[in-house]
């Protein structure tokens, strides 16, 4: 073995801090190393983390693909359904308008403003009038091209050319892309009901101001209370079945035209109003002057023999005839002069207070009006606001016809006793006649709803005493007399035929014109509604056997609204047979037995001569 070298320790000396020096190294290297494991586990934590977190929204996103996937494409529906639900929680603003709407006594809307688009131009900025007319036409095929032109051309700044444009109209005027066309926002009254209860309605112009009826006389009212609707008495189902009867009776009587009413007898109300021919509210421009003319409130007629009514109420008024002892010479014409007054298929003898009315007997009506005389007859018909005006809630009212106070002589006292020689409107007729049966208190007739429950004030006009005989005279007209067709099982209507003559331009009566109508109450036993019907030139058929009178045209279309709309306004029938109810309705035809012709009695004399007007010859019932 080799002796170790002197130089040995020295190397080995160097060797050792080299050694220490790569311990040291490596430890040193270990320090440095362990941030990058502290970092690469918080890299592994977080990793993981980062994959929950990524699956959870996709989750999230996977649900949210999936309900989008089934509303829109497997069951689209649910969203409506849903946003229908949500609009029924939010209340819906009023629409804006101007004008209030009308409806009727239970609220169906009858006439109503709606938004419309109108169209308007300005011709100076028209380049081409004829050119820009006739696209227009091709959009807009309701207007007149020529015209067009007109209004396309001129040096003016504002020409209107449509008022009311629909949505898609408005659209394709739009996609025209013409310069110098506008588009102005407003509204447009329409009336949901057609003609149902036009003469009532009346009409607006172009602007939205009142024309007629009650939308010109609550004018104001519609205007400054716009969301306020205006409720009126009219019931629209009474309406259209008044309607209905009314049109089949001109129809089936080749009649010119009709009217009818319905009223609230104890409180004046109107539940319908009929003017036959009417005309589509909607388009009052293509309405003509009769489809306009309001027969009910305008139109005067003579009354016929509906009047005999009132005279005999005021002769039971006035106690100049008693109904169960007075009787009537009905067995001679009364001459005047030169006229005649006749009866129409008279019983050629004396009447009972009854019979003048169950026969319409002109020749008693006439010498019972004898018994209190003319001066008091007017007074009377002026009581029963036969000689002025009707107060109600429209513009279009008339005047009666009557003689003046200081020409009211014998000739008209006998001729108005049975309707002939005044002439008054289908109103005035079935307002008198309320108050005859409601107890004898006249009221003004109303076209706004009352409240339930409310007393409308009036004027006292007869007694009640004379109130209850003259019902039970009404129903006797209808069991025993010439109204029989107005008769309806378990609702006692009473009431009064009248035909009359018309009298011609230059006065006269006039061969083969006449009115037909009907006047009533129901039912008698406790009074609730009054009616009137009426045509107007009514022609015989066959099926009237050749007549055209009252009791064969009016009566039975009275009948035929009544069995419609007595079970419409709550009324139950009661048993025909009742007894207490026929007490309290019920007279006899002769209630005295009067006879023949009382001992002693004369023919009632002649009247003065010297008549200034014509008395008709006789009028049927």
């Amino acid at each position: 073995m080799p002796a170790p070298d002197p130089h040995a320790a020295p190397a080995y000396q160097l060797r050792e801090p080299v050694r220490a020096a790569r311990v040291t190294d490596s430890r040193r290297s270990a320090r440095a190393g362990q941030p990058d494991l502290a970092r690469r586990a918080i890299l592994e934590r977080s990793r993981g983390r980062l994959v929950l977190a990524a699956a959870g929204f996709g989750l999230l996103f996977g649900a949210v693909g999936l309900k989008l996937s089934i509303a829109t494409v497997l069951d689209p529906r649910e969203p409506r359904r849903m946003a229908a639900r949500e609009m029924a929680t939010v209340p819906l603003p009023d629409p804006v308008t101007g004008r209030a709407s009308i409806t009727d006594r239970n609220g169906e809307i009858l006439a109503v403003s709606l938004p419309v688009t109108a169209l308007y131009a300005n011709p100076r900025q028209i380049e081409n009038p004829a050119e820009v007319a006739a696209r227009l036409a091709r959009v807009l095929p309701q207007l007149d091209r020529d015209r067009l032109v007109g209004r396309l051309s001129g040096e003016r700044q504002f020409s209107y050319l449509a008022r009311a444009l629909t949505p898609r109209e408005k659209q394709a005027v739009n996609d025209l892309g013409i310069a110098g066309l506008h588009f102005e926002e407003g509204e447009r009254r329409y009336y949901p009901q057609g003609r149902a209860a036009v003469h009532v309605l009346g009409n607006v112009d172009v602007d939205g101001a009142g024309l007629s009826g009650m939308e010109r006389y609550h004018d104001e009212r519609l205007r400054a209370r716009p969301h306020d609707p205006l409720r009126i008495s009219v019931d629209i189902r009474v309406q259209l079945a008044l309607r209905d009867a009314v049109a089949k009776a001109i129809d089936e009587y080749t009649g010119i035209g009709g009217a009818g009413v319905v009223l609230d007898i104890n409180t004046g109300e109107v539940i319908a109003m009929v003017s036959l021919p009417d005309y589509d509210a909607g388009d009052i421009g293509a309405a003509t002057t009769e489809q306009r003319f309001n027969r009910v409130t305008v139109g005067t007629y003579e009354p016929g023999s509906t009047f005999k009514l009132l005279t005999a109420a005021a002769a039971l008024e006035y106690g100049t005839a008693n109904v169960a002892t007075s009787s009537f010479n009905a067995s001679a014409p009364i001459r005047y002069g030169r006229f005649t007054i006749s009866d129409y298929k008279g019983k050629g003898r004396w009447l009972s207070f009854p019979e003048v009315l169950a026969y319409s007997s002109n020749l008693g009506a006439a010498h019972m009006a004898q018994g209190f005389g003319p001066q008091r007859q007017r007074e009377f018909m002026q009581r029963m606001g036969m000689l002025s005006r009707q107060g109600i809630e429209i513009t279009e009212t008339a005047l009666p016809l009557v003689p003046p106070a200081n020409g009211w002589r014998d000739i008209n006292m006998m001729t108005i006793s049975f309707g002939h020689g005044i002439s008054v409107t289908p109103l005035h007729v079935v307002t008198g006649i309320s108050a005859v049966a409601n107890g004898g208190i006249l009221r003004q007739p109303t076209l706004l709803a009352q409240p339930p429950g409310t007393v409308r004030e009036g004027t006292r006009v007869i007694s009640e005493r004379t109130s209850e005989t003259m019902r039970r005279l009404m129903r006797l007209v209808v069991t025993d007399g010439s109204g029989k067709g107005a008769d309806v099982a378990g609702y006692f209507v009473g009431g009064k035929t009248g035909t009359a003559q018309k009298t011609g331009p230059r006065g006269g009566y006039l061969p083969n014109k006449r009115i037909a109508a009907f006047v009533g109450a129901f039912p008698m036993n406790a009074p609730r509604y009054a009616i009137y019907v009426m045509v107007d030139e009514p022609n015989p058929n066959a099926r009237s056997h050749g007549y055209a009178t009252a009791g064969w045209v009016a009566a039975p279309a009275a009948g035929a609204v009544i069995a419609r709309i007595a079970p419409v306004l709550g009324l139950v029938p009661e048993n025909p047979q009742e007894p207490s109810i026929l007490q309290a309705v019920s007279i006899g035809l002769q209630p005295g037995r009067a006879p023949a012709r009382p001992p002693g009695a004369t023919a009632s004399p002649a009247p003065r001569p010297g008549a200034p007007a014509a008395a008709p010859v006789g009028s049927p019932p």
